[in-house]
């Protein structure tokens, strides 16, 4: 015992400290332990050799691109999304495609019976003898199969169900989602199983458990689409083996999700044909692959004191912002009306070259005048009215080309730039040019 006052040395503890009086100072000492460095020494990084990722084919070629050449072995994978949205089921047909090659697959379901998965898979054509299925939520049974079975791809769905009986709280906790997501990767780097993790979001659209499961996993994947429509958007926003900027795009269909690899004309409605209000093509860039999305916005007069700002698939502080520019910049009265966008097809746009398309369909929605036919938009537009320039401006150009378009206005900073052929490429500097050269007089 040491007293904190004056530091006076006493084997057993004293209600006063006699070297400086002062009563109930004493408190226990703990001796500093020597920690002894084990295992691997440093090594400089000149001397570790780079091995290339041992990787197999999920059986989906839209997977693995977003993946970044398929599955790591010993990797553990989150999949995130809305109830409904499609995750189990990506999930058991990826686990069959992967057992049609031979290797073992542990699917653990913690939510559904195995009757439940048997129809699902029926439903699916994905019944296999090499899928074993597991309905289990107690981490120790879990692990101790893994071991057992060897597979080469595990399935934990979900991860908010399994629970450590030694921490003594409920399943779902935060505590537990993180142990149990620790002990996971622990024990795929130890086995070499690849872990796919099915976990739950939240009413924000963010996955339970504050963030705590992206920190730990190696991948992150999100499910995007809307119930109602058919089509469904891979999104990796974490990646420790690749890119996190490519998407898969699929197609539920009655027998499960069928992926599409040549989106084309996917996300537009009218093709760019018909001559309607409202509406521009922007070639956007989603990883290493321009997609044509069509935007269409409304501006009406607004019937309240306050007028509505609505967005769907674009962000909805730069549609305001670009509001206020066309106010500000062209003279378009919005102050007054009632504003909505939308992206077709329910994907979800977040770059910046979208922003002269969305300026182009507010202007055509206000002034009751349609887009030139087969034009595309493209470029970022600033505070002053200014056009800037945007990235892999060949590829948007070449695959607006492919489907058929033959007008293309972009920012003048980018050119000169390699002309797919038969297509007539303008360059604009300012909002207001832009605007005078697309909309029809």
């Amino acid at each position: 015992m040491r007293c904190r006052e004056c530091g006076y040395y006493s084997p057993r503890w004293l209600g006063r400290c006699p070297g400086c009086g002062a009563w109930h100072s004493f408190a226990e000492e703990e001796k500093e332990k020597k920690v002894l460095p084990t295992g691997e020494p440093p090594r400089p990084l000149t001397e570790i050799l780079g091995e290339q990722e041992d990787r197999f084919a999920s059986g989906f070629g839209e997977v693995d691109r977003v993946l970044g050449g398929g599955i790591v072995a010993g990797s553990v994978v989150l999949v995130g999304g809305d109830p409904g949205i499609g995750k189990s089921t990506l999930l058991l047909q990826v686990a069959h495609h992967v057992a049609g090659t031979g290797s073992g697959v542990l699917y653990v379901s913690g939510e559904e019976s195995a009757r439940q998965i048997r129809m699902r898979a029926e439903r699916l054509g994905a019944v296999g003898s090499h899928v074993y299925l597991l309905c289990a939520t107690d981490l120790e049974v879990i692990a101790a199969h893994i071991r057992e079975l060897k597979p080469r791809l595990a399935v934990v769905d979900s991860i908010q169900t399994v629970f450590l009986a030694d921490l003594g709280t409920l399943p779902g906790s935060i505590g537990q989602v993180r142990e149990c997501a620790l002990r996971l990767t622990r024990l795929a780097k130890e086995t070499g199983t690849a872990i796919f993790l099915v976990g739950h979001v939240t009413k924000e659209g963010v996955l339970a458990g504050p963030r705590v499961l992206e920190h730990i996993v190696d991948t992150v994947l999100y499910l995007e689409g809307e119930k109602h429509q058919a089509f469904r958007i891979l999104r990796g926003v974490k990646n420790r083996f690749g890119s996190t900027n490519e998407i898969g795009i699929f197609e539920m269909g009655t027998a499960g999700l069928v992926e599409v690899a040549e989106p084309g004309t996917l996300f537009l409605s009218h093709y760019g044909d018909a001559e309607v209000p409202g509406t521009a093509v922007v070639p956007s860039i989603e990883g290493t692959r321009p997609v044509l999305v069509e935007i269409q916005a409304l501006v009406c007069p607004t019937g309240y004191g306050t007028p509505r700002r609505m967005t769907a698939g674009v962000d909805y502080n730069r549609v305001v912002l670009l509001a206020a520019v066309l106010e500000k910049r062209v003279g378009l009265c919005l102050s007054t009306q009632d504003i909505y966008v939308n992206a077709v097809g329910g994907v979800r746009l977040a770059e910046p070259a979208v922003d002269l398309a969305v300026a182009v369909a507010l202007a055509s929605s206000f002034r009751e005048v349609p887009v030139t036919p087969r034009t595309v938009v493209m470029g970022e537009v600033g505070l002053t009215g200014e056009v800037r320039p945007v990235a892999g401006m060949e590829k948007r150009i070449r695959e607006a080309a492919r489907l058929g378009f033959r007008n293309i206005v972009l920012p003048a900073a980018n050119l000169p730039v390699q002309n797919a052929g038969g297509v007539d490429l303008c360059g604009v500097r300012t909002l207001r040019e832009a605007l005078d050269l697309v909309l029809i007089s």
